[in-house]
């Protein structure tokens, strides 16, 4: 048995926030049915640095969020498809959408006309500001929420900022909250039997990732520093020069700051007066780094990896991505699983990362081609053969 044997999810979303939600819920197990529309379908299948993937509507956008999914085509614009969809929801445990707010409700399937058809219904919509308030209306992308949310505002230093995360990291986080919602809700109807509308916004999704930073400034008093790869926790904490490129060192217990003293050949630093305790070491920072850094860039990042972290010291060199996918603790793990995608070959994709002992994540098909089971699910509906080319016809799929 699988997580979420039995459990439905109709998808109608695109691009990455929706799609890396339901991802999840699909690797979980759950039989997840992209519901795209006939003219092209989810945007990000014309996404991706491989030309000729786009062309054949399976870029690697696409390709990297869409597996163990089927593919359905429905213009929800025509009555006849709404129709098709709202037979679809009488057989569906979970709804995801990602329009903006009000799109669904004009279109007649919104939470409370899919809950009259089935009360059960879990409707969950994700969007950039949610479903109400002053900005919902606006559109929104990863960058902006980025800029809008003060993420962009704490990266980087007084040389480089504001400065956005290097992957849509609002769009992702919005989606594991989205899933982590629905998980909680099919939870709870499995107690109560109630289904319910879930609204996740991305700007909220995001914000209490930072935490640690708010709470300096909402209990502290203290607004964020600009410190780059230094970590505002502790002091040596951050990255550093070695002999022949970079490391992370985070010393951020008094005992681990005496055991770096000692690795790198200068113990007398416990003593001095501006390093001795935690928070003098922290304002005295940029006149430590250049010390540390003077003994470190005698010998290779790989050397210094090895004697700190045999010393329980925190530290790691800085992988390129290529080599850091590539990684025996990666590798070991089966972050990434291979599966084979016709007329693409072999796709390497992560898999479920959550590692369970009864129910693990599987890989089992690959991302589907546009309206790959339209056939199949009509026909699951009871759709004659005669009435699904006659739909074709129509452009309904």
């Amino acid at each position: 048995m699988k997580l979420l044997d039995g459990i439905r999810v109709l998808d109608l979303t695109n691009v990455l926030s929706g799609p890396f939600s339901t991802l999840h819920l699909a690797l979980c197990g759950a039989d997840v049915v992209k519901v795209e529309n006939p003219k092209g379908g989810d945007l990000a299948r014309k996404l991706g640095n491989v030309p000729e993937y786009n062309q054949k509507l399976l870029g690697t956008s696409f390709l990297a969020q869409n597996a163990n999914k089927k593919s359905i085509t429905l213009n929800l614009k025509a009555d006849e498809a709404k129709n098709i969809f709202r037979e679809l929801v009488k057989t569906a445990d979970v709804v995801v959408e990602n329009f903006r707010p009000g799109v669904m409700d004009r279109l007649g399937l919104g939470y409370d006309d899919l809950a009259k058809i089935n009360p059960k219904i879990i409707y969950c919509a994700i969007s950039g500001f949610g479903q109400e308030g002053p900005d919902s209306l606006k559109p929104a992308y990863d960058q902006i929420i980025q800029g809008l949310s003060g993420v962009m505002s704490v990266n980087g230093d007084e040389r480089l900022n504001p400065l956005r995360a290097g992957f849509p990291l609002c769009d992702t986080v919005g989606g594991l909250n989205a899933a982590f919602a629905i998980m909680a809700a099919l939870y709870y109807r499995e107690h109560t039997g109630e289904g319910q509308m879930i609204d996740i916004a991305l700007l909220d999704s995001i914000m209490p990732l930072m935490g640690w930073i708010a709470a300096n400034l909402l209990i502290g008093g203290k607004e964020p520093v600009l410190m780059g790869n230094d970590n505002f926790t502790a002091a040596p904490s951050g990255t550093f020069l070695t002999q022949d490129g970079y490391i992370n060192i985070a010393a951020n217990k008094q005992e681990q700051w005496h055991a770096v003293t000692e690795i790198i050949g200068a113990p007398e630093l416990k003593t001095d007066p501006r390093f001795d305790e935690r928070d003098t070491r922290k304002k005295n920072r940029k006149e430590l780094t250049p010390i540390i850094e003077a003994k470190l860039k005698m010998k290779p990042t790989s050397f210094w990896v090895e004697e700190f972290n045999n010393n329980s010291v925190p530290a790691g060199a800085i992988l390129n991505l290529p080599d850091a996918l590539n990684s025996e603790q990666v590798q070991f793990r089966n972050t990434l699983e291979t599966v084979e995608k016709e007329g693409i070959g072999s796709l390497k994709l992560f898999n479920l990362t959550a590692k369970f002992s009864k129910t693990p994540g599987t890989l089992d098909s690959p991302p589907p081609d546009l309206s790959e089971h339209t056939l199949e699910i009509l026909s699951e509906l009871g759709k004659s053969k005669e009435e699904i080319d006659d739909l074709r016809s129509k452009g309904i799929i």
